[in-house]
């Protein structure tokens, strides 16, 4: 039998073929642009190449509302932004109210012990209601991708410490764990996921309430040894503490015994009943003045759920203003990895210049919706505003921010962020209600409109 010829295999659509490419590398080297970009950014950041020097030499670390500060934290290689925000506005009222020094702070370990141990059994809890989808059901493959990660949201925060209370941080200092996490997070997660599997298995199919009660005879024991496993890592928290100090002024004060829930009541007593989380989600299908949450978004079973109401720029912008004019810091997430030059501190789109790198502007053509719908941006950083400035006719140009990534880089580690970047970027700020319209906070007294886990609203700040 005569052997067939070789036949070449028509082209297909989509194919890169020698030509295109040929053509692409020919277009790529006519331009000396190109080879001058290429030269630069393979041997330095693009960061760097695309800094405009102008930009850099007009910021101005001066505002015209600038709130009293303290001493920078560091929260190091953890993704504990949240927390360390949210425990920086707390520490304001607890300096004022003991008359303390700038470095005091409250104890960050404390909180995330308590937050990695809810979320434990909130993942547990989790596990048990849903025994009825199979492996690998989109809500199961979610449930199990991060069940104890850093991240969060305020009103995790306010159940921990609604539930747990603050210490100082002398009495919960933070360990190695603590300020890098991976490890602990690792073996953690690797013996929920295990659990995860217990459970369903044991459950033989059924969800029935005495199936339920058994599992969670088992769920207290794993409880147990994620507590545990938390101890070895991040100390054991304590019931009662003896607190004693000196003020700045070195006048010495005893409180005596006290526990974490009493030193809160004590020393800060924020009403955190009367905060709300707004949010800016500009997409279409969501409307201003509404209420959202997000399935299975959250830390301590029976706590509050995180609600977020919507508002538009102006709303969330004239709050967080009237709240820093009365002398309150305010808590705030963002998508901090987008124009951001950590050694200035700056966060502003002016301060690069791709067009001499890229050709294009470097903001991927989409605004802050499209941004949001095709998965390019996405509140996952949280930090607190101490100061704006504001223009003549009292709009703003530009916003303070105290950072918790040590005292290294902007004005010793308090950053600055343009109005532009704010609009474009910022999605929430935690302020009280006292400050927003009736007309908006109207929409808290509906029921939410619930969000999949999978939205970019359940995103978590680190």
């Amino acid at each position: 039998m005569p052997a067939q010829k070789s036949q070449t295999p028509p082209s297909l659509p989509g194919v890169l073929d020698s030509a295109s490419l040929a053509r692409y590398r020919k277009e790529f080297e006519r331009e000396a642009r190109n080879r001058q970009s290429m030269n630069a950014i393979t041997t330095t950041p693009v960061n760097k190449v695309a800094l405009n020097r102008a930009a850099v030499c007009a910021l101005d670390n001066s505002f015209s509302v600038h709130l009293p500060e303290n001493k920078a934290t560091a929260q190091n290689s953890s993704g504990r932004c949240w927390i360390f925000a949210a425990l920086n506005t707390f520490r304001v009222k607890a300096i004022a109210e003991m008359k303390l020094g700038e470095e005091f702070e409250l104890s960050q370990a404390h909180v995330c012990f308590w937050d990695k141990l809810e979320k434990a059994n909130y993942f547990l809890e989790n596990i048990l209601v849903t025994l009825e989808e199979p492996v690998g059901s989109r809500v199961l493959d979610y449930l199990l991708a991060a069940p104890i990660q850093d991240g969060g949201q305020w009103h995790m925060f306010t159940n921990v410490i609604r539930k747990h209370g603050v210490v100082p941080k002398s009495v919960m200092p933070e360990t190695d764990s603590s300020s890098n996490t991976g490890l602990m997070n690792h073996f953690v997660t690797e013996r929920l996921r295990t659990f995860a599997k217990e459970l369903r298995e044991g459950a033989g199919g059924k969800s029935d309430a005495k199936t339920q009660a058994k599992l969670r005879t088992r769920k207290d024991a794993m409880m147990a040894e994620i507590y545990r496993m938390l101890c070895m890592h991040l100390g054991v928290p304590p019931e009662t503490f003896h607190w004693q100090w000196r003020d700045k002024d070195r006048n010495f004060h005893r409180s005596g015994t006290i526990t974490p829930q009493g030193f809160y009541k004590k020393f800060v007593n924020i009403d955190l009943e009367a905060t709300v989380c707004l949010i800016h989600d500009p997409r279409p299908m969501h409307r201003f003045d509404e209420v959202y949450t997000v399935q299975y978004l959250g830390n301590v079973t029976g706590g509050s759920p995180v609600l977020y109401l919507n508002v538009d720029l102006e709303t969330m912008k004239a709050a967080a203003i009237q709240q820093l004019k009365d002398g309150e810091p305010v808590w705030f997430g963002c998508d901090v990895g987008k124009f951001l030059d950590r050694d200035s501190g700056a966060m502003c789109p002016g301060l690069f210049d791709y067009s001499q790198t890229y050709g294009w502007d470097g903001s991927a053509g989409l605004d802050k919706a499209g941004r949001l719908m095709y998965g390019h941006s996405a509140m996952n950083h949280a930090m607190v505003f101490t100061g704006v400035d504001l223009n003549d006719t009292g709009k703003p140009n530009r916003w303070r921010i105290e950072n918790s990534w040590s005292d290294k880089g902007g004005d010793k580690g308090f950053y600055q962020m343009s109005d532009r970047w704010f609009d474009d970027y910022n999605f929430e700020v935690v302020v009280q209600t006292k400050y927003v319209p009736k007309k908006s906070l109207r929409a808290l007294q509906r029921t939410p409109v619930v969000l999949p886990p999978w939205d970019p609203m359940g995103s978590l700040a680190l």
